[in-house]
Parts: C-alpha cells; structure tokens; sequence
C-alpha cells in the first residue's frame, strides 16, 4: 500500500510542478527505488529526462520531512540553469560553489542548516571536503545524487578523481544513493557501482536508439574531397533545395 502511495504521490509531483502527463521511459522504476529507499543506477541517453529521476522523489521526500538532496554536479553551469529551472517551478534548490561570494555561500549554507532547501547542488571537489561532510552530518539528508556518474571511471577523458571519494558521503550520510550517467558501458557501469559503493542498486537502462539518426564513416586523403563530400551530404540532407535548415560540422 505505501507503494501505491509513493507512486501516485510521485505521479502527482510530475503532473504539477513538472507539468508532464506521466514519466518517460525508466523515470518511473528509478523513482519508485529510491523512494522505497534502495540505491538506484540509471543509465538513460541525453535527453532522457535522467535529472527527474532525482527530482521528483527529492520533492517527494522534502515534503514528507525527509530533508534535502544533495546532488553532485561537475558543472557550474549546469548547476545553475538546472537551479533556475526547479526554483521556476516552485521547487526550493540553490547551488554551493566558487562563483558565489561570501555573504552567497553563507546564505546558502543557513538555508540548509534551516532545512529550508529541498535540493542543494555542489562540486565533487566540495562534496568530499571534510567541513561540508560536518555540515551534512547535522541536517537531514533525503537522497544523495551524483550525476555524470561516468566521471569516476580511468577509462574515460572526464575522469574526476574526487569522484572516487564520494563513496565517503556514506559515512555521514544515511540516505539512498543514486547515481545517474548517459555514458557507460557495463564495465563502466560496474566501475560506477563499486566506487560509490552502491548497495544491490536498483538498475535503469534506457534505449539509445536514435531512428532519426544516421552514422557513416568516410576515408578522404585530401581537404577537397573532404569538402566536397561534406557539401554533398548537405545537399543531401535537402538544406540547399529547400533554402533552410541547419548543419552543424565539427573538426579539428
């Protein structure tokens, strides 16, 4: 019964702060697991929909007195539209980094010792300071998440070395952990799952399919038959003959 509860409290939230008609693909069962308080690895394609899966229960777990969510972000940029973003919709959230100043941080800082925040955003790089770790250690903690989870494998070019350390928040914090990526490979994901010390986690993979999308190699020896496949695959795509569209080319 308490999970029918949570489901349709958690569907609730999706309907009126979020203002989707139901959960994409994956959201529903990554939920439905932390808010059972299990540990969750979700692993769905950009544009997934991957920040709702903590999210959503954040909401639902503040309101029902559990206290904040901490979520790991290695982006200073990323932390702030996705503040703006949830504080549009009504959601308490603030983001604790460099960019603010003393009299910001300290804001930011007695909100959270109010239990005042529903979300709050930090760096790897602060997550794994031993005075934020004091900080957490006196407030209620409702669920830890780390997105870019990726970032803690050797093997990739974002590889984070603070991220092997967020295992550590475990020690002072008695709360599920999600971690959420939509980079990793089954090694990497279980990389993932033994540095941050997941526990039987509940795991989410989404489809990455892309019908709309089509991948080619070509082998050029010279610039101008580069070029030139380069403006023929425009002409194919139609933006010459239809006088609109987009092309994005990336190269060194």
């Amino acid at each position: 019964m308490l999970d029918v509860v949570r489901s349709d409290e958690a569907a609730g939230v999706v309907r009126a702060i979020f203002g989707h008609d139901g959960f994409r693909a994956g959201q529903e069962a990554a939920v439905a697991a932390v808010l059972a308080g299990r540990d969750a690895l979700v692993v769905l394609p950009t544009g997934g929909g991957k920040s709702l899966c903590y999210q959503v229960p954040a909401v639902v777990r503040a309101r029902r007195g559990a206290g904040t969510t901490i979520v790991v972000s290695p982006l200073i940029a990323l932390m702030e539209d996705q503040v703006a973003a949830l504080r549009g919709r009504g959601v308490i959230a603030a983001a604790l980094h460099s960019h603010l100043d003393e009299d910001g941080q300290r804001e930011v800082i007695e909100a959270l010792l109010a239990g005042q925040l529903e979300l709050l955003y930090v760096s790897p790089e602060r997550a794994v300071l031993d005075s934020f770790k004091r900080l957490l250690s006196r407030v209620a903690i409702a669920l830890v998440a780390i997105d870019e989870a990726h970032c803690v494998s050797q093997w990739g070019h974002d590889f984070r070395p603070e991220y092997l350390r967020l295992a550590e928040l475990r020690d002072v914090v008695v709360a599920p952990t999600i971690a959420l990526t939509a980079t990793a490979t089954p090694r990497v994901m279980a990389e993932v799952a033994k540095a941050l010390a997941l526990v039987s986690p509940a795991t989410v993979v989404g489809d990455f399919a892309r019908p709309n999308l089509r991948f080619t190699v070509e082998h050029h020896r010279s610039d101008a038959t580069r070029l030139a496949a380069t403006v023929a695959a425009c002409e194919a795509a139609g933006l010459r003959s239809s006088g609109g569209g987009r092309a994005i080319v990336y190269c060194s």
